[in-house]
């Protein structure tokens, strides 16, 4: 296990800046998942780590030594990559002991932990095969057996579930945490996957441009977005967005057709002198219900009936917004229902920085 600080790291290609400045402390045996859009930077700063690109400027820092300048095979560190890297023509023993043997161990030794790995990873029956008999998931947990053997002060997961399908990327989120769970050991794990991000981190670190967004807790990153971005990208399906102003009281806010709500009282404090700024309404799909008080006109527009539940996008004056819904309602495109919005669980940020006005 270890700790990872990384302080002011930046990365430039020439004139061209890929990271501004990130700043990141993370615990011994700490889950940080770094998630963000194609292009945010998360997979650069994940090779940064691992030493596979340089520094540009800044320090990352293992156990509080700088290894900016130390090479890969120097950072006890072990990588599980998208594509598995495996050698086809070794068998899964062979794959998974190989770093071992290149590092001079005892044959007694590279046995018992390609053993005991293979246990952990429920694999101790495909020892003897190759990669190419083997399905996507066991590739994946090869992989991981691999870095497992190596015992590695740090793992770094480079959005390794990409290539499984849906059952098999369930079902890998679960071995991963069960995983981590069990050896304690500190991660750093890339996805652009926010349910992934939700599901397996101790703490999300939202990336955008190059920058960090938010690094919070799942539930902070969900409850408490800092920004429309984070509130946007975080949530499946994500939150509902609409064009608004604030009275110039702060005590309302009023939709782009002229719908108005009181603001809850958590809120008038934090956006005390925004009074009359367009803003950006937001509120998530479970927060939308049918009938209760206060309940207002709504049409249903399409529906998304998923077994447990049914989403559906209805039309609330000119605003057209998702609701998560019981599917015992069998709601209907083009059924009139009634619907509230639980006011208490909305939230509001600034038009023009997107920054929610509850920081």
């Amino acid at each position: 296990m270890a700790t990872l600080n990384i302080k002011r790291a930046v990365k430039a290609y020439g004139s061209h800046p890929v990271l501004h400045g990130v700043d990141i402390v993370l615990g011994d045996g700490e889950f940080l998942v770094l998630v963000g859009p194609s292009g945010c930077g998360k997979s650069t700063l994940l090779r940064m780590i691992a030493g596979l690109e340089s520094v540009t400027s800044g320090d990352i820092m293992i156990d509080g030594k700088v290894v900016n300048d130390v090479p890969p095979r120097d950072r006890d560190i072990a990588m599980v990559f998208q594509d598995y890297a495996l050698y086809p023509h070794k068998s899964v023993a062979e794959n998974m002991s190989f770093g071992l043997r290149m590092r001079g161990a005892a044959p007694d030794e590279i046995k018992t932990k390609v053993d005991a790995a293979a246990q952990i990873l429920q694999i101790e029956h495909l020892l003897d095969r190759r990669p190419s008999q083997l399905s996507g998931g066991q590739r994946q947990r090869v992989a991981m057996g691999r870095a497992i053997v190596r015992d590695p002060k740090l793992f770094l997961f480079d959005e390794p579930l990409s290539n499984l399908d849906a059952q098999l990327r369930a079902e890998m989120r679960l071995e991963i945490k069960k995983l981590h769970q069990r050896l304690k050991n500190t991660i750093v794990y890339v996805t652009h996957d926010q349910v992934e991000a939700m599901t397996l981190a101790d703490r999300i670190v939202i990336m955008r441009g190059g920058n960090i967004e938010q690094i919070g807790t799942p539930d902070e990153v969900y409850n408490h977005p800092r920004s429309a971005f984070v509130a946007g990208f975080i949530g499946s399906p994500p939150m509902n967005f609409a064009a608004a102003q604030l009275t110039s009281d702060g005590k309302s806010i009023v939709l782009a057709d002229g719908l108005k709500f009181d603001v809850p009282e958590k809120l008038r404090t934090a956006s005390r002198g925004a009074g009359g700024q367009a803003v950006k309404f937001g509120i998530r799909p479970e927060h939308i219900t049918l009938g209760g008080a206060g309940a207002m006109p709504a049409k249903v527009v399409l529906t998304e009936p998923l077994g447990a539940e049914t989403l559906a996008l209805v039309r609330i004056g000119t605003n057209e917004m998702t609701g998560r819904f019981q599917p015992e309602a069998a709601l209907k495109p083009g059924m009139d229902i009634q619907v509230s919005l639980a006011m208490s669980k909305i939230h509001v940020f600034d038009e023009a920085t997107g920054v929610s006005l509850a920081n």
